[in-house]
């Protein structure tokens, strides 16, 4: 595993965007010139850190070329698939910006909804924002096939039932960390796949940082690496070890969620003692 490229940009607030990348050679070309497009546009300092999770495509070769045209992006690579958690685990554990920003390598959420998170975490005083699409200001533009939404509703169950609650959507790939938390976060997280929003969510909580979800534009990609079955299993055995890791069978969680309301107001969502 080794990085390519270094931090391009000098003074301010610097924002550190991370994407998991897994068989993306179609969707990064796009995906990383939005993005750098977007933040220059807003005059900050950036660096994108793509971590190809092991593709067998030519991910990493795409990722070569664009970094060598647009200097802010940088390449972390692995051979063997480890997961989504694995590879954004790496990414943030790598990462220097005062604000880590994870986003999905299909922009399912446009980069301009940063601008929904930011002022949260520079004004507010949170310390992590997470896109939700479950809010009464998300935007649902093209929605998940029937199963998809099925699987998503029983998770979410599980989830409130025997981890944590409070939460309307733990699952959107859209979240916006102060970088000092987002390291510690993943540098103490342990859950490699899919379920890893859960862990770090819960960790969130248990240390006392002040989380908040935020209604975002989203649309689904129907390119998706989903499998039904496999990782609906393996989700399942990893709320188990969360449950098991960070409570010790008990539900622990010491501080409020909040959420946006229409009014653009932030709002207890569900207590927890």
């Amino acid at each position: 595993m080794h990085r390519e490229n270094q931090l391009y940009g000098e003074g301010g607030t610097m924002i550190s965007v991370v994407i998991a990348a897994y068989n993306e050679e179609r969707r990064l070309p796009d995906t990383l010139s939005r993005i750098a497009a977007y933040l220059n546009r807003q005059g900050v300092s950036f660096e994108i850190i793509v971590v190809d999770d092991g593709s067998t495509d030519r991910t990493c070769e795409v990722s070569r070329h664009i970094s060598a045209c647009i200097p802010t992006v940088s390449i972390i690579r692995y051979e063997k698939n480890r997961g989504k958690g694995y590879a954004l685990r790496t990414g943030v554990l790598s990462s220097r910006g005062d604000m880590v920003l994870l986003t999905d390598a299909d922009l399912s959420t446009p980069i301009e909804e940063l601008s929904r998170l930011s002022p949260l975490l520079e004004h507010e005083e949170f310390d992590v924002a997470i896109g939700s699409r479950a809010l009464e200001l998300s935007r649902i533009v093209r929605r998940q096939p029937w199963w998809r939404q099925g699987m998503g509703r029983i998770f979410n169950r599980v989830v409130r039932m025997f981890v944590l609650d409070g939460f309307g959507d733990t699952q959107c790939g859209f979240k916006l960390f102060r970088g000092s938390v987002a390291r510690d976060l993943f540098g103490s997280a342990r859950i490699n796949r899919f379920a890893f929003d859960v862990e770090i969510l819960a960790l969130a909580l248990k240390r006392c940082y002040r989380v908040v979800e935020v209604p975002i534009t989203w649309a689904n990609s129907p390119a998706s690496t989903v499998h039904p079955l496999l990782d609906s299993l393996r989700m399942l055995r990893d709320l188990v070890r969360i449950r098991m890791a960070l409570r010790g069978g008990q539900r622990q969680v010491a501080v409020p969620v909040m959420s946006m309301r229409a009014n653009g107001k932030c709002c207890l969502a569900r207590s927890h003692g």
